[in-house]
């Protein structure tokens, strides 16, 4: 697609454009044409425009899609980071435009890049201030089992700054399943454990309002807002970041996505399982090895 413009444009110019453009009002033309049509129609409009004004306006493969020649203008086309920007001529001569444009245009712009770049540190910074959370439970459902292991971890800058880790009474016995699996027992947690309120409490002091790291997020925040919502405690609302969905996007040779599964796969130590504070740690590696991918 091209677009010429024209003023005071000669009879002879006027017949060249016609026999390849439509003239869609005085001194507007409008076509299609081939890069090489199109080269020799502006020769011709440059050679033969002496007091008028042409601007050409044609598709061309860069980022704006577009680019332009203008012939007997005051205003020039400027090459800048790959954009093609118009130059208009300074209000007082004698000063350059040109060196304005290498250092970065106005001062308004200059104020805008600082401040462009305060907010990138901002969202950097955030990103690498989060939470690890895990949790274990004495079984899958939310409503009928109990928390009886909360940790996590505090993570600034790509490192480990500060452990929680809180074994909680439960009110039932253990399931010898979950005792074999964890190596948690009945005896440390009437000997270790707190009161649930006391860990939730303790939990989202800990968190504050910094994003959350999980695997399999909707069970562990399936048993936090049961447990929240029982002891009369405001619900977690912060970002929560689920390696699982992550890892189901990015990860496609592996049997399944258990926590066990994908740290064996990205060559993470698992020898200490199905403890919150490990787990924590391995989906932490997890979360790592994701951003890599």
């Amino acid at each position: 697609m091209i677009v010429i413009t024209l003023s005071d444009c000669p009879p002879k110019v006027r017949g060249d454009l016609s026999k390849w453009l439509i003239e869609i009002n005085t001194g507007v033309y409008v076509g299609q044409i081939s890069a090489r049509v199109r080269e020799a129609l502006w020769q011709r409009i440059c050679e033969n425009l002496k007091t008028g004004r042409a601007t050409m306006v044609f598709s061309a493969a860069g980022e704006q899609r577009m680019d332009f020649c203008v012939h007997n203008t005051t205003w020039e086309p400027v090459d800048f980071e790959g954009l093609k920007l118009m130059r208009r001529p300074l209000p007082f001569p004698g000063k350059s435009f040109t060196a304005d444009v290498a250092k970065g245009f106005s001062k308004a712009a200059k104020q805008q890049k600082v401040r462009n770049a305060q907010r990138a540190r901002r969202r950097t910074l955030q990103e690498d201030n989060y939470v690890v959370l895990d949790l274990e439970t004495t079984g899958l459902s939310c409503t009928d089992d109990k928390i009886i292991e909360i940790a996590a971890l505090s993570v600034a800058g790509n490192t480990v700054e500060a452990e929680l880790e809180l074994l909680v009474q439960c009110s039932k016995s253990l399931p010898q399943s979950i005792c074999r699996l964890t190596g948690i027992t009945d005896e440390q947690l009437r000997r270790e454990g707190i009161p649930l309120s006391k860990a939730l409490s303790q939990l989202i002091s800990f968190i504050g309002n910094r994003k959350i790291i999980c695997h399999n997020a909707a069970f562990d925040f399936g048993f936090l807002h049961t447990a929240c919502r029982q002891m009369g405690l405001s619900m977690l609302r912060n970002p929560c970041v689920d390696t699982l969905t992550i890892a189901r996007r990015k990860v496609l040779n592996v049997d399944n996505y258990q926590l066990g599964t994908l740290a064996n796969y990205f060559s993470l130590d698992i020898a200490k399982q199905h403890r919150a504070l490990s787990d924590c740690y391995l989906t932490y590696g997890i979360y790592k090895k994701l951003k890599e991918i």
